[in-house]
C-alpha cells in the first residue's frame, strides 16, 4: 500500500496523506505513517484522530490492525487516549522542528530623512484624477486590449504622446515612431541590444545607465562637461551612439548650448551614428523658457528617450522610445512578439490622463511644488551656509551644491551622522575619468540635492539637518602675532 489517503474529514477537517510504503506487517507500517505524520507536523498536538473502525475502513485494513496500531502509540507516548474524547495527538508528542531560514545579512537602518534626487514625493500621486481616468479608459478599451500585448504599445497612448511632444516639447513624429516601454531604463536596454557599442556618455551621470549598457556588451566612454553641457566635439567617428540630457545635465544642470546642439547633429549625420536623448525632466523649468528636444533637429538621428517617473510616479513602468524610422522595426524585433513589460489598462489610463488635460494639470502642480520647494533650499542656505554655492537651480527637481575640494566625503558622511540620506556628486562621475592619482584633474567636490523628495511635513528639518552637515564658513585670517619688543642694550 503506497500513497494512500485517509479521508477523516468528520475529525480533523482535511483529508490527512499517510504515506503506507515500506516492508513489514501492516501495522508497523500504518504506526509508522502516523508517527511520521505527527513529527512533521501534519497531525499537530491535540488533533483527534478518526476511530480506529473508520480508519479501518478507509485503509482496508482489518479493525485490529489499527485498533493495535493506536495502542501502541498510546503506550509509546505519541498517542492520548481517554474515555469519552477518543484518541488524540498526545500533547508532549515529538514537536515539530521549525524550518531553518536563511541568515540574512541585516541591513543598514534607513535615514529618517531623504534629499536623494530622482524620487519624487509619492504623497502627490493625483489618485483622483487617475482613478477617473481609469474608469473612462476601461468603459471604452477595446476587446483586443485584454489579449496578448503588442510591443509597439497600444495605438491609444502612442497616437496622445505624439501629441503631447510635439506641443510641449517640439518632438516631430508620427505614432507609428512611438514604441513603448517599461521605463527609461528598458528603452536603454533595447537600444543597446540594437546598436551594439561602443557609447559616449557625459563624464557625469547615472551609474545605473553605464552599468545597463555594460551588463549589455556596450562599453562607454566619458565626454567632459562644463558650463555649457557635454563637450560633443570630443565624439569620434567609432562611437555608435552618444548618450545625452541635453535639456538639463544630470546632474551638473544647465542645458547644452546651441553650437553644440547642432554640432552632434551634424556629427550623427556625418558618421551615421546616433544620438540618444534623455529627456528624464523636460517639463520641469523655472527660471527660463523651456528648452525644445534635440530630437525637432533631426528625427531620423535622433532617438528621445521619456517615462512618467518624474512628473508620476516610479511605479507607473510607461516609457517611450521615439525612433527614426528605421529602427522601430529592429527595436521591436528586439523587445519581442508580445509585450511583456507594460500594462495595457495602465497604458489606456495614461492616454486618457494625457488627452483629458489631467496630465498638463498635474504637471504645472507639480512644477509649482518643486519651484517653491527649490526656493526653501536657496532661502536655507543663503542664511545658514552663504559660503555654498547652489547651482543647476532653473530647472529639474535636485541642485547641486558646490563644496570646498576635499569635503565632499565628510560632508556626506556628516549628513549620515545627522539622519539624512544625500549624495556626493563624485557618485556619478563616469570611472574612466582621471584622477589627481592619475595625472589628471580631480573631479568637482558636491552634493547632489534632490528637493523633490521628502514629504511636506519632513521637507523643513531635511534641510536643517542639511546646513548642519555643510563646513562652517571660514573665518577671516587672524592677524600675525607683533614681535616681541628687542631687549635693551646692557650699559
Amino acid at each position: 500500500m503506497v500513497g494512500s489517503w485517509v479521508n477523516s474529514a468528520e475529525v480533523l477537517g482535511s483529508d490527512l496523506p499517510l504515506e503506507l510504503s515500506g516492508t513489514g506487517n501492516r501495522r508497523a507500517v500504518l504506526m509508522r505513517a502516523l508517527r511520521e505524520a505527527i513529527r512533521a507536523g501534519r497531525l499537530p498536538p491535540g488533533t483527534r484522530l478518526p476511530p480506529y473502525r473508520s480508519l479501518a475502513a478507509d485503509l482496508g485494513l482489518a479493525r485490529n490492525t489499527v485498533a493495535d496500531a493506536y495502542a501502541e502509540l498510546v503506550a509509546e507516548g505519541w498517542l492520548a487516549a481517554r474515555q469519552g474524547s477518543g484518541t488524540r495527538v498526545a500533547e508532549r508528542a515529538v514537536p515539530r522542528t521549525p524550518p531553518q531560514r536563511p541568515r540574512t545579512p541585516r541591513r543598514a537602518p534607513r535615514p529618517l530623512l531623504d534629499l536623494v534626487q530622482g524620487k519624487p514625493d509619492p504623497s502627490v500621486f493625483p489618485r483622483t484624477a487617475w482613478l477617473a481616468s481609469a474608469r473612462r479608459a476601461l468603459t471604452r478599451a477595446p476587446h483586443d486590449a485584454f489579449g496578448p500585448g503588442d510591443p509597439h504599445g497600444r495605438p491609444e497612448l502612442r497616437e496622445a504622446l505624439t501629441g503631447y511632444l510635439a506641443r510641449v516639447r517640439g518632438v516631430r513624429a508620427s505614432p507609428g515612431q512611438i514604441v513603448l516601454c517599461s521605463g527609461a531604463a528598458h528603452g536603454l536596454r533595447l537600444l543597446a541590444d540594437v546598436l551594439g557599442g561602443p557609447w559616449a556618455v557625459e563624464e557625469y551621470g547615472l551609474p545605473f545607465h553605464r552599468g545597463l549598457l555594460a551588463a549589455h556588451g556596450v562599453g562607454t566612454r566619458p565626454l567632459t562637461v562644463d558650463e555649457h553641457g557635454a563637450r560633443v566635439a570630443e565624439l569620434g567617428r567609432t562611437d555608435r551612439a552618444v548618450l545625452l540630457t541635453p535639456a538639463h545635465q544630470f546632474p551638473t544642470g544647465g542645458p547644452l548650448r546651441a553650437d553644440r546642439r547642432a554640432a552632434v547633429v551634424d556629427w550623427a549625420r556625418t558618421t551615421g551614428s546616433l544620438v540618444v536623448e534623455d529627456d528624464y525632466d523636460g517639463e520641469f523649468r523655472y527660471d527660463r523658457q523651456p528648452v525644445g528636444a534635440v530630437q525637432g533637429l533631426d528625427p531620423e538621428h535622433v532617438v528621445l528617450l521619456g517615462s512618467v517617473s518624474k512628473s508620476l510616479s516610479t511605479t507607473l513602468r510607461i516609457g517611450w522610445l521615439v525612433l527614426p524610422e528605421r529602427l522601430v522595426e529592429p527595436v521591436l524585433a528586439a523587445k519581442g512578439e508580445r509585450e511583456q513589460w507594460s500594462s495595457a489598462t495602465e497604458q489606456l489610463t495614461l492616454a486618457d490622463f494625457i488627452e483629458s488635460g489631467a496630465y498638463d494639470r498635474q504637471v504645472r502642480r507639480m512644477r509649482q511644488r518643486h519651484r517653491r520647494r527649490r526656493d526653501q533650499l536657496v532661502a536655507a542656505l543663503e542664511l545658514r551656509a552663504p559660503q555654498v554655492r547652489v547651482t543647476g537651480i532653473s530647472a529639474g527637481l535636485h541642485a547641486v551644491l558646490e563644496l570646498p575640494p576635499g569635503t565632499e566625503h565628510s560632508v556626506v558622511r556628516a549628513a549620515a551622522w545627522q539622519g539624512l540620506a544625500v549624495e556626493g556628486l563624485g557618485d556619478y562621475l563616469h570611472p574612466a575619468v582621471p584622477g589627481p592619482r592619475d595625472g589628471g584633474r580631480a573631479g568637482r567636490d558636491g552634493l547632489v540635492v534632490g528637493y523633490a523628495t521628502p514629504a511636506e511635513h519632513a521637507y523643513p528639518e531635511a534641510l536643517e539637518a542639511l546646513c548642519r552637515a555643510l563646513p562652517p564658513e571660514p573665518g577671516p585670517p587672524s592677524a600675525p602675532a607683533s614681535p616681541p619688543a628687542p631687549h635693551p642694550a646692557p650699559a
